[in-house]
């Protein structure tokens, strides 16, 4: 595998676990009970992307590892 078709493949399993992790402990200003005027209701009150980020870099690097070792010692 090429480094650049690594960084691909990363990259796409980067975005997809993402998707995965976004929705994970969400709380809406509704529920938190903090209704910000001129917002809509259900939005989230804490999104916390900086740290759904590096849960979701850290689960991407064990797929793609688990990726790469069967890449790598098996025939295709």
């Amino acid at each position: 595998m090429s480094l650049l078709g690594a960084f691909a493949v990363y990259f796409i399993i980067w975005w997809t676990v993402l998707f995965c992790i976004l929705p994970m402990n969400i709380r809406s200003q509704i529920e938190s009970g903090e209704v910000v005027a001129g917002t809509e209701p259900g939005a989230p009150s804490a999104p916390q992307l900086v740290q759904k980020a590096v849960i979701t870099s850290v689960v991407s690097l064990v797929v793609f590892a688990m990726i790469y070792g069967l890449w790598v010692y098996t025939e295709f």
